[in-house]
């Protein structure tokens, strides 16, 4: 009977194990299983997210002016089986150059930056003994000793910024800075001034002397035209605003300009998600490709999301899938 009792208890315990195994194994298939489909959703919203930026190329190129996107930070939408699309366009044009822009301009700029005025003098200064030539250093600037004071194993370029990114190794720019000011300069518009007409509303916001009225209201007439397939109106020329020689209303179209931005943000009807930021260039004519891609970044969706509903306010125009096709 002992043997018998022994016998029973290994074989129930045998059982156990085989239990524990057999559940270790399907939970460990089963977290497998959800690691590869996540991998398999994502790639898939990466392209989707992809071909909204192809999609943007085309439409920039669109031989009907009224039915071209506009790159003055309006946001379109594209409604597949499977997904939805959307994606917004920014002029490099209509940002503030940090290579070009005077101290001036830099000043009302970091004015509104998220810190005090003694450490806003200091990025602009910095800023500019960055980009000069020289190792003078300005009131309140940053030049080789400034950094290795602040033990910094680098020193200012002395020439223009090769990228947005760079800004980062200013002396005084944070992650919080960088952030706040990211969006709203380029290094790609190679002028001075701003083209307001085909600013995003977040610059109009930080430009010098604009009032928060008027840009709402402009704002809100731009957005209507784009809506209703109509020209864009003109900046007003009323407003006092004497840095950018396009205040007056000579808005350029968008597919005329160089160099932009173009966010592509998708969601999948699993909820699986996607956001590339690209900047393309406009190539010249002896180009195979009309568009050069300048930088190409995939991005957190929770960083830069385009269906907020401070996003939505944006939204120009939806489209069906077929009709971009046709």
């Amino acid at each position: 009977m002992k043997q018998k009792g022994l016998a029973l208890v290994l074989v129930l315990w045998v059982l156990s194990l085989l239990t524990i195994m057999a559940g270790s194994f399907a939970l460990s298939m089963r977290r497998e299983s959800s690691v590869t489909m996540g991998i398999k959703n994502n790639a898939e919203a990466m392209a989707v997210a992809a071909s909204g930026i192809s999609m943007a190329e085309m439409m920039l190129l669109n031989p009907d002016r009224n039915k071209r996107w506009r790159a003055d930070g309006s946001i379109y939408q594209i409604d597949a089986m499977d997904a939805t699309v959307r994606v917004r366009l920014l002029s490099e044009a209509g940002k503030i150059d940090i290579n070009k822009a005077d101290q001036i301009l830099l000043q009302e700029l970091m004015a509104k930056a998220p810190v005090d005025k003694e450490q806003q003098a200091r990025i602009v200064n910095a800023i500019l003994d960055w980009r000069d030539e020289d190792d003078l250093v300005r009131i309140n600037g940053a030049e080789k000793k400034e950094y290795l004071d602040a033990g910094l194993s680098y020193q200012p370029t002395n020439k223009p910024f090769q990228s947005i990114e760079e800004l980062q190794l200013v002396l005084g720019i944070d992650t919080s800075v960088f952030k706040w000011i990211e969006s709203l300069v380029t290094v790609y518009s190679g002028q001075q001034q701003v083209d307001l007409p085909n600013a995003a509303k977040e610059v109009l916001q930080v430009m010098p002397q604009l009032d928060a009225d008027l840009i709402g209201t402009y704002i809100a007439e731009r957005l209507k035209s784009a809506k209703e397939g109509l020209p864009a109106p003109p900046f007003p020329s009323s407003s006092g605003q004497n840095t950018a020689p396009l205040s007056s209303g000579q808005n350029t179209p968008a597919g005329q300009n160089s160099a932009f931005t173009v966010i592509s943000e998708v969601l999948l009807n699993d909820e699986s998600n996607a956001v590339i930021t690209a900047v393309i260039r406009k190539s010249g004519e002896a180009e195979a490709s009309p568009f050069q891609v300048l930088n190409w970044q995939p991005v957190p969706a929770n960083d830069a999301s385009l269906f907020t509903d401070a996003m939505s306010e944006l939204l120009v125009k939806q489209y069906a899938e077929p009709e971009l096709n046709n």
